[in-house]
């Protein structure tokens, strides 16, 4: 049986087309990590291989990030597999179970730590050399980086290992063989670095910790048998480096390298992907592991072990594997299937959540909550950055503005409203004056007073005429300064054909005239001159 990991950096690096890749690596069982894919993007290419059954574990919070695949010989089909090492992920019946104690994690933090898709366990029967059958558990991961900058993703590393071992050390405690491979993103020894720092602050830091409490630091045959609850007090864990077992001295032995300073060329890099093994299937089946430097393509190289025993297959792949994915499975969907069911109380403003060990504060809500409405406000959040910044501007202070009203288009301008209180202001006042003066002189005679009525009105009546007239007065003016000023404004942008240039004896503009009729053996047309007859044309 072997078996290979490799840090693809992510799965277009197959580009000569991943069937082929993988038959070049000839494993059984080919991890990869740092798919950059999400369920989304998966192709049908990527996922359906001939010969091949895959398993793809994805990032819920972040697009392009992270993500891990097993891929497996059809003469090494898993009889059980199953996503992320919490659990929460598993939906099916074909999981492999055996969890451990997780109480010392909370809700929350399981769930943020199965979010970024780093981990897939395929379980598999083996045939040993003593014809006894047994299962093997392959938990291929991707560990986190802890970026200097977010001392949060420090404590996310940490956590992450310390629930791959709890996952680890339970599998292997219900009597299945455990290997864990992949990018765990931490040197072991100072052997493994190509500028190791200080001796103490090497030692010293929390992820060569855990590696010196997880991995066996003596010979594998110490270890066998024995009760995990004495490994602490023996200074040894329950799984071998397979790579120092074989190679225990070697040097410059790296697996991963910079791009940014072509560190490649010169093989200044460090050894941060492994094949951990339990100590007893490392003595009894590992016949050798090393690297592959020589395969490029990515910032990482494979590194591939050999065991003695072989693959059994399973009658068929698991429910987990890619082939039995609706948009693969060759059958016709439903449309509820690319529906979003959105809860009506994730419409309410709820309260930011701060988680400790997560992404950056943009991703903690996706990942706690990576479907459903999350997903909608995300696409919305998408959407609004597309749009330029001056046009967002505009739209969101017009949004502030109340919608108008249609008739609002057919009111008559605002100087003609100006125009229109006057009148009105003058005629009320007129009209005031005309009842103060009936109500003064109504002590006199009823006939006087019915004549100053009669004399007011013919008065009023003579003034809302004459301002009728002064208002069509100011009005044409005002229209024909406009039409004025839009005739200069043409004028000045369109210039109209250019002037006749002058004759040169005279010196005075020539006529322009126009040939109605065409001439077929013309050679050249002259601008006539205005004092010469017009029977010069040649």
């Amino acid at each position: 049986m072997k078996i290979v990991t490799w840090n693809i950096n992510g799965i277009r690096t197959f580009k000569g087309g991943i069937k082929r890749a993988l038959d070049l690596l000839d494993a059984d069982i080919i991890c990869v990590q740092e798919t950059k894919v999400t369920r989304d993007l998966l192709d049908e290419g990527s996922a359906i291989v001939d010969g091949y059954n895959s398993y793809f574990s994805y990032s819920r919070g972040r697009s392009g990030y992270s993500g891990v695949a097993t891929y497996c010989r059809d003469s090494a089909t898993p009889l059980a597999a199953e996503e992320g090492l919490t659990g929460l992920l598993t939906n099916h019946d074909g999981a492999v179970g055996c969890y451990g104690d997780q109480t010392g994690f909370s809700s929350e933090e399981l769930q943020l730590l199965d979010n970024e898709g780093r981990a897939m366990i395929t379980k598999h029967r083996i045939m040993c050399q003593d014809q006894e059958e047994k299962t093997l558990a392959v938990i291929n991961v991707y560990c986190p980086r802890a970026d200097p900058e977010k001392p949060e993703r420090k404590q996310f590393k940490l956590q992450f290992y310390k629930l791959l071992q709890h996952r680890a050390e339970a599998v292997l405690k219900a009597g299945s063989h455990v290997i864990v491979l992949g990018d765990v993103n931490t040197s072991h020894r100072p052997l493994d670095h190509c500028d190791p720092c200080e001796t103490n602050e090497f030692e010293e830091n929390p992820g060569r910790k855990w590696l010196n409490e997880f991995l066996h630091n003596g010979s594998p045959e110490d270890v066998l048998d024995e009760d995990p609850k004495l490994a602490p007090e023996l200074n040894s864990g329950r799984f071998v480096d397979t790579f120092r077992l074989f190679h225990p001295t070697r040097t410059n032995a790296f697996t991963c390298w910079s791009t940014l300073t072509g560190a490649r060329q010169t093989n200044y890099g460090t050894r941060i992907d492994y094949i951990f093994a339990d100590c007893k299937l490392a003595e009894e089946q590992f016949v050798a592991t090393d690297i592959m430097p020589e395969v490029e393509g990515s910032d990482h190289c494979p590194v591939w072990g050999k065991l003695s025993c072989s693959v059994l297959p399973s009658s068929k792949p698991p429910p987990l594997c890619t082939r039995y994915l609706p948009e693969f499975v060759g059958k016709q969907q439903k449309l509820s299937r690319f529906l979003i069911k959105v809860d009506q109380k994730s419409s309410q403003p709820e309260q930011k959540i701060v988680l400790p060990g997560s992404q950056e504060d943009d991703e903690r809500t996706e990942n706690v909550n990576p479907s459903g409405a999350n997903s909608v406000k995300k696409r919305l959040l998408a959407a609004d950055s597309v749009i330029p910044k001056g046009k967002k501007t505009k739209m969101q202070s017009s949004s502030l503005k109340p919608q108008g009203n249609l008739l609002s288009f057919f009111k008559p301008k605002a100087a003609n409203l100006k125009d229109q209180e006057k009148e009105t202001t003058f005629t009320s006042s007129q009209s005031d004056q005309k009842a103060k003066t009936s109500r003064d002189l109504s002590a006199v005679t009823p006939a006087a007073a019915e004549e100053t009525e009669h004399a007011s009105d013919a008065s009023s009546q003579r003034c809302t005429v004459l301002d009728a007239d002064k208002q069509k007065n100011t009005v044409q003016p005002t229209v024909a300064q406009s039409k004025g000023a839009s005739l200069g404004f043409w004028k000045s942008v369109l210039h109209g054909p250019p002037p006749a240039p002058s004759c040169k004896v005279h010196r005075e503009p020539c006529v322009l005239r126009t040939l109605e009729k065409l001439f077929t053996n013309f050679k050249t047309l002259k601008v006539l001159d205005a004092k010469q007859p017009p029977s010069f044309i040649t």
